[in-house]
């Protein structure tokens, strides 16, 4: 088995990324690593980087690996995470601050996923609940309206 090996003396590494998740930075600077959150993450394992991963990667200022994952994209905001979390950090609101870090510096990657969550959450704001036929439209119109086809 190849393992990835990153260079935490590097440039990559940017220290002042935990300061823009605040207020949940100092709960972070705490976290244990118990992997309660991944644990209790019914999408954990489709995601490229556990929970777990994602804020020992956040402590360590991986901020382009961490905007970059798959796993904002995939984290349904269920809660679980926070629920079951020891420290009582704040993980669901952190994963939506990342997810707003991600669009305001124009990351493009997992396109399909983060035009998916745009359509739920434009949804949500417009009727304050889930409408998935709305939801699934908007969703289309930024992706290929021909699939709806293959979906209906």
């Amino acid at each position: 088995m190849i393992e990835e090996t990153v260079d935490l003396t590097g440039q990559a590494l940017d220290r002042g990324f935990m300061s823009a998740l605040a207020p949940a930075r100092e709960k972070l600077r705490a976290c244990i690593q118990c992997g309660t959150c991944t644990a209790s993450c019914a999408s954990a394992y489709a995601m490229d980087y556990t929970p777990r991963q994602l804020w020992h990667m956040i402590q360590l200022g991986l901020k382009d690996e961490v905007l970059n994952s798959k796993t904002l994209w995939l984290c349904s905001l269920c809660y679980s995470c926070t629920l079951y979390c020891p420290h009582g950090i704040p993980l669901t609101e952190t994963i939506g601050t990342l997810k707003r870090l991600a669009m305001d510096e124009g990351i493009q990657k997992h396109k399909e996923s983060r035009n998916f969550y745009r359509a739920v959450v434009a949804t949500v704001r417009s009727h304050g609940r889930m409408d998935e036929v709305e939801v699934m439209i908007r969703y289309f119109l930024t992706t290929n309206p021909l699939m709806a086809f293959d979906y209906a």
